[in-house]
Order: C-alpha cells, then sequence, then structure tokens
C-alpha cells in the first residue's frame, strides 16, 4: 500500500431525517465504510441518472447533488482529524457523506480537471469543491456548522468518472494529469462562496468546470459590466 491511498469506501441508504428539505424527508448523507469492491460508473444526467457514480449508494435530492458532475464525493482523512481536534468528538469516515476517505492527498489545492488513477482501473477527475448544505448541518448536528465549515475554506473534492472500474479500502491513488491553470478546489470554493470577486478566475478551468458552473460565472460578469457602465 502506497501513501496515497483510499482509507474507506463509503455509502448511504436514503433514510428519513427531520433536518432535510429534500421532497422525499430522505438523505443519504450518512455514510458508512463497505468491504468492498464497488462499481464506480458515470451516474448520468442529474434529475434522471443514477444519482451516485457508486452502485449501491443513495443520491436523495437531486436539485443539488448528484449526476455526472458530482458523482464522487472524497474527502481527506487528515482534515477529518484536523476537525476531531476542532469539535472534540470522534468523526469516523464518512461522516462528512463523502464516499472516499483518502489518505496522503491534499484535496484541497486539488486542480479542477485533475486526474486520479484510483486502484487498477478507475480514472475520476476534479470536478468541483463541496459547499455545505442545511442537510450537512444537521447530519453531524453542529450549531453554525455550515458557516464554520464554509470559513474553513476546506470542502473536499467532487469528481467525475472518467473510466469506470471498480474500488475498495486500500486502493492507491496516483495523480496521472495536472492541467496548466491555477484553479484548486480550494480557489473554486471560496469564489462560489465567499469571495465572489473570484468568480473569473474560475474560467480557466475550462471544461472541467460544470455548464452551471460557467452560466454562474457569466451573469456575475454580466452583472459586474453593467454596474461599472451605470457609474
Amino acid at each position: 500500500m502506497g501513501t496515497t491511498h483510499l482509507i474507506s469506501v463509503n455509502l448511504g441508504r436514503a433514510t428519513a431525517v427531520d433536518y432535510t428539505d429534500a421532497e422525499s424527508g430522505t438523505t443519504g448523507i450518512g455514510k458508512r465504510p463497505v468491504p468492498g469492491p464497488v462499481r464506480v460508473v458515470s451516474p448520468g444526467p442529474t434529475a434522471t441518472g443514477l444519482g451516485s457514480g457508486l452502485a449501491g449508494d443513495a443520491v436523495c435530492d437531486r436539485r443539488f447533488h448528484g449526476g455526472d458532475h458530482q458523482a464522487v464525493y472524497a474527502y481527506a482523512r487528515e482534515d477529518l482529524d484536523r476537525w476531531e481536534r476542532e469539535l472534540g468528538r470522534e468523526l469516523p469516515a464518512g461522516i462528512f457523506g463523502e464516499n472516499l476517505t483518502t489518505s496522503g492527498l491534499d484535496l484541497n489545492t486539488a486542480l479542477l480537471g485533475e486526474r486520479w488513477r484510483v486502484g487498477a482501473d478507475v480514472v475520476l477527475e476534479v470536478a468541483s469543491a463541496r459547499i455545505p448544505c442545511r442537510t450537512f448541518q444537521g447530519a453531524l448536528n453542529e450549531d453554525g456548522w455550515v458557516k464554520r465549515f464554509t470559513r474553513e475554506g476546506r470542502p473536499g473534492a467532487y469528481l467525475r468518472v472518467i473510466r469506470e472500474g471498480s474500488v475498495a479500502a486500500g486502493d492507491p491513488i496516483e495523480v496521472i494529469h495536472r492541467p496548466d491553470h491555477e484553479v484548486t478546489v480550494a480557489l473554486w470554493f471560496r469564489a462560489f462562496t465567499t469571495e465572489r470577486s473570484l468568480l473569473p478566475r474560475t474560467l480557466a478551468a475550462g471544461g472541467a468546470m460544470r455548464p452551471e458552473a460557467h452560466e454562474h460565472v457569466r451573469q456575475y460578469m454580466e452583472k459586474c459590466r453593467a454596474e461599472a457602465g451605470a457609474t
């Protein structure tokens, strides 16, 4: 086993809760490690596809989650350990809703469009950052969690599936491509949450960024131009 590897592969079942505003009243955020191997596929469109890229994993709120550009969510064990110290509680793998708990890889400095080989077959591409929501706060049961998580700026990475296959705990992770731009997961996250002036810089990620994000940036830039023209 290399120093950069999967600690666990985590799946969630649809569970009824009182802290989500999803129409179904259910969430799959409470994920648990499974022995694997787990099949990883491109799930297709957000509304009509499989939802998650991992077989057996539930995505309950298709308004904001799932689909090809959010097929897999990865979070680093190192960041979970940091939060354990901050919160004074144990945070087992999967508690942040991550499908892959990683070791030895700083996910927040990963570049959009960066590609990883996981295990023998699977290739994943960094697509965006996780933006926290009410369901995440309710699942963790921490007051003010959305603001605190956002302020920390270590959101973990959403991934697209480039090559399908199977993964399991212990599989090595190898970075096989890093694009020539500066749009990291952390920069993208700040641009779409707390530092909107960074939004134009995210366009350097090109096709690695989902179309909805491109449209959001375009509207922001149009608004800025209109405001500048009015002064």
